[in-house]
């Protein structure tokens, strides 16, 4: 009779048939990505709103650089050039001679008109104070959108209804119509008060307008988040807890309802950012010598300087679109980042 093995073989080993138990594995742990996080992992795999981010913060660190920038020009904001050696005093008076009118070692964006400033100094402190109006106006915007939307829908009845009736006014009114109308009486009320008549007083009194009209379709759409939101489990156990309503309201609510701010406020800088230019073009808004996006349009086209120096008008013009194109793309993808319908990154 042959010799019979065990199963496992004589010296150990596993037969081929014998049965064997794989060795149970790890468990996989999935960290969890925060809102903001998930949101920087889709926006990444979008070239456009890679592009459109850079562009963003190219603006924003050509704004806060522009005093570094305009010292190593060696120009200014404010000095004027009006001498017959930069501007013509025959053919078109007050023209830039042809070195001066476009892109030079000395002037890196050429010479305005009339007055002969560094157009590139203008530009860079101009971009300070069309960007710090825009991002003031929607802080402003945000802050009372989400607090008087967030109050409407958690507290009801008639604060609700007091609430959603000032919404439906200030909706109901044309925006600019509005703006331009009140604009120049509030400037005329500071005035008086410690920001007098200086180069803070047109900046201020646009956050104020900007701002204040800004936040009521915000608050309508935080109002209508919030309506589905007081009713959960985790308010409910708020409430049960003993949870004073502020304290629900701002630690609860509010934080549930920053994905839609954070889309609302990525898309009301560039509306802020064109309301400016629009206010300051039409001579309401910054006002010479403060410089200002806005306001070199308004110059191009008081002298007439754009049919003679297109240039002038093109700079601040291809800036404005290049940014607020910018922010609008940036806005798209953020909602698109947020949106709880696509698909998890």
């Amino acid at each position: 009779m042959l010799p019979t093995r065990s199963p496992s073989g004589a010296d150990g080993e596993v037969a081929p048939n014998s049965p064997s138990v794989a060795p149970t594995s790890a468990p996989t742990v999935v960290a969890a990505r925060s809102l903001i996080g998930t949101a920087w992992l889709r926006i990444r795999r979008s070239r456009v709103a890679l592009a459109a981010l850079a562009v963003v913060v190219l603006m924003i660190l050509f704004a806060v650089l522009a005093p570094l920038l305009t010292a190593i020009e060696g120009q200014d904001a404010y000095t004027t050039s009006t001498s017959p050696d930069v501007l013509d005093d025959y053919g078109t008076p007050g023209l830039p001679l042809p070195y001066y009118r476009y892109p030079s070692g000395d002037h890196w964006l050429g010479l305005e008109p009339g007055l002969g400033r560094d157009i590139f100094a203008r530009m860079a402190h101009g971009a300070q104070v069309s960007l710090i109006i825009a991002l003031l106006a929607t802080v402003v915007s945000v802050v009372l959108g989400t607090v008087l939307g967030a109050a409407a829908g958690y507290f009801g009845g008639k604060v609700d209804m007091v609430i959603s009736r000032v919404m439906d006014l200030f909706l109901a009114f044309p925006h600019l119509l509005l703006v331009l109308s009140l604009t120049p009486i509030l400037q005329s009320r500071l005035g008086d008060t410690a920001l007098g008549d200086g180069s803070l007083l047109p900046i201020a009194s646009l956050v104020i307008i900007l701002g204040f009209f800004g936040w009521a379709y915000l608050a309508r759409v935080v109002r209508g988040q919030v309506l589905s939101i007081r009713e959960q489990e985790f308010v409910e156990a708020a409430r049960a807890y003993g949870a004073s309503h502020r304290s629900i309201i701002l630690k609860q609510i509010v934080p549930n309802v920053m994905g839609v701010v954070l889309v609302y406020a990525t898309m009301m800088i560039p509306t802020n950012i064109t309301a400016e230019a629009a206010l300051s073009f039409l001579g309401v808004g910054v006002k010479d010598p403060t410089p200002s996006w806005g306001q070199m349009l308004n110059a191009a086209q008081q002298g007439n300087w754009y049919l003679t120096d297109p240039w002038f008008l093109a700079v601040p013009a291809g800036a404005l679109v290049i940014t607020v194109l910018a922010f609008n793309l940036l806005g798209d993808a953020v909602r698109d980042a947020l949106d709880p319908k696509s698909s998890r990154g």
